[in-house]
């Protein structure tokens, strides 16, 4: 029979080993008395959803020089925040950061509420980031759930229900181990114990400070937990990419629709994106006339709820082409500089090589 996780044993775990990470307060520092800056806390909430932290750690970085508080964020054109998250993934998450931005700026006096309610008020602010902003930011007692602390959960519990369905009853489980005493620091040592302890694939479980408490452990097959349901298949959906090119090499792009997928972010013009072979009449999106010629290329990407293909189309003009309305040319030094989501930078790469 294993006994009970201490959360004290944990916490002193995390006291000898938390990651040092550029968004957080050490356990030494705050136990110094060095408090959080509510405004890291959230920023690097946002954007560690769906990324790694090693993914995150230039971007978090490079906002902060650019917009060092809240208040700088709010006052930024909303086309530069977007160029700045290029490449980070699920846009969304850029057009909610500067919303909530722009409503702590004009609504909180530029202060982030303390509470999980006060907190689930601001735009793109969901369950999870608010408890783990008032748990980290205020040490208030909030359960802090991301997929770290799920495996870590399923496996003390041997939870036997698959993931994603598991999830309310892993959440209550977690509940019960939240204590009052160091809430903030108990949470990031729940997620630093997931990411580098109680790994997906051989866990560390004589490293553990819980490795008494774990049920699945005690199974003799801890990275049978969590259970995964089957995925669905991911459709795959095809198109043309219209990559026209100027003499001095500036390239045509749009800017995408302000909601929906990649919203908001630069494109190079395109066909819609269908299911099945091509249309036939898929080119008649091209966005100027002219002897537009198939490169032979494609370019893959994949979404989270289906696969891309295109199909890469080039048209070559002279230096003093206009642009239709609605689109523009990007010099190719400028390209960088851009807007751009990755499937994007992947067709003008392909589009442009020799």
């Amino acid at each position: 029979m294993t006994t009970r996780p201490d959360p004290d044993a944990l916490l002193a775990w995390y006291d000898r080993h938390a990651r040092r990470l550029p968004w957080r307060v050490s356990p030494k520092d705050r136990a110094a008395g060095i408090l959080p800056d509510p405004y890291r806390v959230w920023l690097s909430e946002i954007m560690l959803q769906q990324t790694t932290v090693t993914a995150v750690k230039p971007y978090f970085e490079a906002f902060l020089a650019r917009w060092p508080t809240v208040a700088a964020l709010a006052a930024a054109d909303e086309a530069e925040v977007m160029k700045a998250w290029a490449g980070l993934g699920y846009y969304s998450r850029a057009r909610n950061l500067k919303a909530c931005a722009d409503r702590v700026a004009a609504a909180h006096g530029g202060r982030f509420p303390d509470t999980e309610e006060g907190l689930r008020a601001l735009p793109g602010v969901g369950a999870y980031t608010a408890a783990a902003v008032a748990a980290i930011a205020f040490d208030r007692p909030a359960t802090v759930v991301d997929g770290n602390v799920e495996r870590v959960v399923s496996r003390i519990f041997a939870v036997v229900e698959p993931v994603p369905a598991a999830k309310p009853a892993l959440k209550r489980l977690a509940a019960t181990l939240t204590p009052a005493r160091r809430p903030g620091d108990f949470a990031q040592a729940m997620m630093d114990l997931g990411a580098t302890v109680c790994t997906p694939k051989r866990p560390a479980c004589a490293l553990c400070p819980w490795s008494a408490a774990c049920a699945a452990r005690a199974t003799g097959s801890p990275d049978a937990f969590p259970a995964r349901a089957a995925k669905p298949e991911r459709p795959t959906r095809r198109g043309l990419a219209f990559l026209a090119v100027r003499a001095d090499g500036a390239v045509l792009v749009r800017r995408r629709p302000p909601r929906g997928l990649l919203g908001g972010m630069t494109e190079v013009p395109g066909s819609a994106w269908t299911v099945g072979p091509i249309p036939a009449d898929a080119a008649d999106a091209a966005p100027l006339p002219g002897p537009w010629r198939r490169l032979g290329r494609t370019v893959e990407h994949t979404f989270t709820h289906f696969h891309l293909i295109l199909d890469l189309m080039r048209l070559d003009l002279g230096a003093e082409a206009a642009a239709p309305e609605g689109a523009w040319w990007s010099p190719r030094a400028g390209l960088a500089g851009e807007a751009l989501p990755s499937v994007m930078r992947k067709v003008i790469e392909a589009g442009l090589q020799d």
